[in-house]
């Protein structure tokens, strides 16, 4: 588990493809013996396990599915990623819960300058945009923000100059593709409010819903 707090970025020094999976070499100042063997560490927004060092550099396996949900399918030699350890119990929950576990991949739809902080707005496929509500939590390549506004196939976010600076939002362009990880409360109320119903629709919770049950 993370919190969407990055606490540094790193460069992927190789990249070693095995059929569909795939095996990252990444420098960070996470060295050891700060990372440990086994160790969970975000990469990006995505949960990886640690399996080994390389002078100041750590290795993770990416499985099929991971390639297959996340944009580490097109990463290259040389790029910078975000990166978090997991959360210890007992630290401060700065950001949301944020699990690495990837829903999806959206784009730079649109980036401008507001005041001193940034504003971008990102294309989400709809499987995705129905768990994002106005000022609700998201994770964007592991950075937890808050939904300024959202519609069926797009949201924005305001990014303030530190996690700008801290992070690699502030190099992201118009076009890139990121990690989507949507709040995973709004996952669990929806099965839960499905099993409740008997419904195994794939039509998902709307507001019509909510009232015939007693929610409005």
């Amino acid at each position: 588990m993370f919190t969407g707090l990055v606490e540094t970025t790193g460069t992927i020094l190789r990249l070693e493809r095995a059929d569909r999976d795939l095996r990252l070499t990444v420098r960070a100042s996470l060295e050891p013996p700060e990372l440990k063997i086994g160790e969970s560490v975000a990469v990006d927004g995505v949960c990886l396990t640690v399996i080994g060092f390389e002078g100041d550099a750590f290795t993770v396996d990416v499985s099929e599915e991971t390639v297959s949900r996340s944009s580490l399918r097109q990463r290259r030699q040389g790029d910078e990623v975000n990166l978090e350890r997991a959360l210890r119990l007992g630290d401060r929950l700065g950001g949301h819960l944020v699990s690495g576990h990837v829903d999806g991949t959206g784009r730079v739809a649109a980036r401008q300058r507001r005041g001193e902080s940034l504003v971008f707005k990102f294309e989400i496929p709809p499987e995705v945009s129905r768990y994002l509500i106005a000022k609700g939590s998201v994770a964007v390549n592991g950075v937890s923000l808050t939904v300024n506004r959202c519609e069926e196939r797009e949201f924005e976010v305001n990014v303030v100059p530190h996690t700008a600076r801290s992070s690699t939002m502030g190099k992201l362009k118009v076009g890139d593709v990121v990690n989507i990880e949507v709040d995973l409360i709004g996952k669990y109320v929806e099965k839960f409010l499905l099993q409740r119903s008997g419904s195994q629709s794939t039509g998902g919770v709307d507001r019509e819903f909510l009232a015939r049950h007693g929610f409005l």
